[in-house]
Order: structure tokens, then sequence, then C-alpha cells
């Protein structure tokens, strides 16, 4: 089912969800990755259990609705584990531009240092 579809169906049929109670669609996307995996668990299990209660390979609207709720699930977390992961290499890129910084000034500084007072002096008055 196209992720667009999958959104407008969870609207539209106002899609709750087992989580301290009832969820919305909405909620689940302030519910960390650990909690929409205790949902998606919940959400399994039923998929499970109606599996084993059924001896017709046709897929009733109600299990059609519980394969669209575990599609949002995974959805979500997978958009959450991404935004994470970006953040993590974001920060790694500002440390390690950090460093580069910081190693160019110490060379800047080296370069200074090595001037005679002569240089020094000539720098500061064309200042």
């Amino acid at each position: 089912m196209e992720l667009e579809n999958l959104f407008e169906q969870a609207t539209r049929q106002k899609f709750r969800f087992p989580y301290r109670g009832m969820a919305t669609t909405e909620d689940l996307w302030d519910l960390s990755v650990q909690e929409l995996d205790t949902v998606f668990k919940a959400l399994n299990a039923q998929a499970r259990q109606a599996n084993e209660e059924s001896l017709l390979n046709t897929k009733s609207a109600e299990d059609t609705v519980l394969e669209a709720k575990i599609a949002l699930v995974r959805h979500i977390v997978a958009v959450k584990q991404a935004e994470a992961e970006a953040r993590r290499n974001a920060l790694a890129r500002k440390e390690q531009k950090e460093k580069l910084l910081s190693l160019i000034a110490e060379k800047q500084d080296q370069e200074l240092r090595a001037k005679s007072v002569e240089e020094l002096q000539a720098m500061l008055d064309a200042l």
C-alpha cells in the first residue's frame, strides 16, 4: 500500500493503537522508538492470533486494518531512526569541524611565533 494512502486511511478511519489505553496515529510521532516497539509487539501479537484463529487464507477487513497499522508503526520507527542517525552524523561532523578549526588556529599561532619581532611589528603596523 502506498504510504500516502496509508496515512489517509489511518486518519479517515481514526486508527487507534494499543498504548497506555489507545493512541491516535498522530500520537505515534510523539512516542520514542522503544515505545513504538511496544505498540508494534502488541499489533504483531494480534496479527499472529488472527492468523491462528482462521482456517481460511482470505483476509478480513480487520486483517487489512491491522496490516496497515503495522506498516504505519514500521514507517514511523524507520523515520525516527533515520532522524536519530542524521543527528549523530551532524554532531560528528560538527566535532570534526571544531577539531580542524582548532588545529588551523594552532598552526597559525605557530607560524606567528616563528616570525621575528620586526616581522610581527610590521604586521601590527599594517593593521
